[in-house]
């Protein structure tokens, strides 16, 4: 289990200012309770932040007409919708919500090249709200998978107000190759052509590269 990169400097200014006020604590407290209070809630709130950033290696599915999650969480959503930034059409939506105990590293679901991506700034609404998709601060990429395309929605939450999106138009990209990271957690949505056959259901728990949400009609 390695650090993602986009938590070193957090990490290490978290650290800075744990270490900050447990010394406060130890200078100008005379109770030895309060020093242990402060060390033990210093300590838990640290390795909590790291926990936050923890990248897992995890083997890509390499199978051509599956999609794979793209995040760690839970399927909030399965349902068919309008998509009207890009696609234009009918899909169907699935949605994964990610908790602050899920691991934040977002995957690309699926072989291709991207076709589009834009980044939208926004509102910060709690993720679970309908309207966060559209509101939110968010990013959106297009991946085109040999005339398929599968579009993917990063989107920021209450909590999560950075999001990292290393997509670039025109790059050919792998199913589990790294496409960003929500620092804190949010959700990631999918959109997919409505022949593509659903292999989860909404509360289902989803592991990121490896859980498959769809398998894409083969052409």
């Amino acid at each position: 289990m390695r650090i993602h990169k986009e938590g070193y400097q957090i990490i290490f200014n978290s650290f800075l200012t744990v270490a900050v006020i447990v010394a406060i604590f130890f200078i100008f407290s005379g109770s030895t309770a309060l020093k242990v209070a402060a060390t033990i809630t210093g300590a838990l709130i640290f390795i909590l932040i790291v926990r936050f950033f923890r990248e897992p290696h995890r083997e890509p599915l390499n199978e051509n007409d599956s999609v794979s999650a793209p995040a760690d969480g839970t399927i909030v959503e399965v349902k068919q919708v309008y998509e009207g930034e890009f696609l234009k059409c009918e899909c169907i939506q699935v949605s994964v919500f990610m908790s602050v105990f899920n691991v934040h590293v977002n995957w690309f679901p699926v072989n291709g090249f991207v076709e589009y991506y834009k980044y939208h700034p926004g509102k910060y609404l709690v993720a679970m709200h309908p309207k966060s998709s559209e509101k939110n601060e968010r990013t959106t990429v297009v991946i085109n998978n040999g005339g398929t395309r599968v579009l993917i929605r990063q989107i920021a939450g209450l909590i999560a107000r950075r999001i990292v999106c290393y997509a670039k138009e025109g790059a050919q990209i792998s199913q589990g190759d790294q496409v960003g990271f929500i620092k804190f957690g949010s959700r990631v949505d999918i959109f997919l052509p409505l022949d593509a056959r659903v292999q989860v259901t909404k509360g289902q728990k989803v592991v990121g590269n490896r859980t498959v949400i769809a398998k894409l009609p083969l052409s």
